[in-house]
């Protein structure tokens, strides 16, 4: 058996640490959970991160990017799709490794950053593919999911309550992105708004409108949960 404070061998009778004082721990012996483990004063502190692992997932980061640029300019000695590997690494890297460098990263924070880097990629394959598609398409529709998986993501990480009204609501906006979809690339590249998004626009209002009834009635929402088992 081991000291959990200061790693010291202890026998297995042994209740306090003579190095350190801590109450000893063993897994097989029942600890009363109304007296303290450590010492007051002397609770260790925990790193939840760690700058090893941040400097391995930095080098895995930039293994692919290499690779990516030499093979690309071995084939014919010029630069053509590297940009489009680069951009969605940077994605990547930002979605999912860069909140290990804060101690409580925020999602509310992070979040913009990301789309932010989205309309940025979009403009990129834009320019590099000569087309003009960014500013009537891929701009308002990045700014509306954005927005509203902003707004969704604001209200869930600060309000305690009210959760089936966010996610009624976000389904809801969520039908009207997808007309707006469909609207936009029709003048965009002069194709006829056939009215397809009309279809997933009523399910997602309904769904929606079921979230909400379900947060409204308490009795419902009680059934629904003995249904489903949650």
């Amino acid at each position: 058996m081991y000291c959990v404070n200061c790693g010291a061998k202890l026998e297995n009778t042994e209740k306090i640490c003579p190095l350190c004082g801590t109450r000893t721990y063993h897994p097989d012996i029942t600890v009363d959970v109304n007296n303290a483990q450590y010492p007051e004063g002397r609770v260790p502190k925990i790193k939840h991160r760690s700058k090893t692992l941040n400097g391995a997932i930095i080098i895995l980061f930039l293994i692919p990017v290499i690779i990516s640029f030499l093979a690309d300019f071995r084939l014919d000695g010029d630069i053509d799709w590297f940009g489009y590997v680069l951009g969605a690494l940077i994605m990547g890297y930002t979605v999912f490794a860069l909140p290990l460098w804060f101690e409580k990263p925020n999602p509310v924070i992070f979040l913009p950053c990301v789309f932010g880097e989205m309309a940025g990629y979009l403009l990129y394959v834009n320019c590099i593919t000569g087309g003009d598609w960014f500013l009537s398409l891929a701009l308002p529709v990045t700014l509306g999911v954005g927005l509203i998986a902003e707004a969704a993501l604001t209200l869930l990480y600060y309000l305690k309550k009210g959760k089936l009204y966010i996610w009624g609501g976000v389904f809801i906006f969520a039908g009207g992105i997808v007309v707006l979809v469909e609207f936009l690339v029709s003048t965009t590249f002069g194709i006829a708004f056939r009215g397809w998004s009309l279809f997933p626009l009523v399910a997602l209002i309904l769904l929606g409108g079921l979230l909400i009834y379900l947060a409204i009635s308490k009795s419902a929402r009680e059934v629904m949960e003995r249904k489903l088992f949650f």
